[in-house]
């Protein structure tokens, strides 16, 4: 990475037609209005996390945050009807419509985020 990208970080998070960042809320427990928050740049990364963590897709809410607000993302576009998780490519064909002319070809918008997760 040039000193440029280290120093103001990845391209694509000045695209404001993006997420800044994805949010997932799990409830402390069942019912509770308090929950755990887990963040990363890249939904793939938040739902591997999530998943190896061993959280279900019904366990959970994302969130899509942008610099002024933040959207709620549709179950659908990150688990099948069974509630298991997508992972790629089933993941990046699921969002393929969700941000047109960011995923195409085997390649993303995205990659040049880290795909870390931070949670509690």
């Amino acid at each position: 990475m040039n000193l440029v990208r280290e120093v103001l970080g990845p391209r694509s998070k000045y695209d404001k037609s993006l997420p800044y960042t994805y949010e997932a809320r799990v409830p402390i427990f069942e019912g509770s209005k308090e929950f755990n928050a887990y963040v990363a740049d890249t939904i793939c990364g938040l739902v591997e996390y999530l998943s190896a963590n061993d959280i279900a897709p019904d366990e959970v809410q994302i969130f899509e945050v942008y610099e002024e607000r933040e959207r709620p993302v549709e179950v659908v576009l990150f688990a099948t009807a069974d509630n298991q998780w997508l992972f790629r490519p089933d993941l990046c064909e699921s969002f393929k419509t969700h941000y047109p002319g960011h995923i195409e070809g085997g390649h993303c918008t995205f990659e040049d985020r880290d795909g870390k997760c931070d949670g509690p």
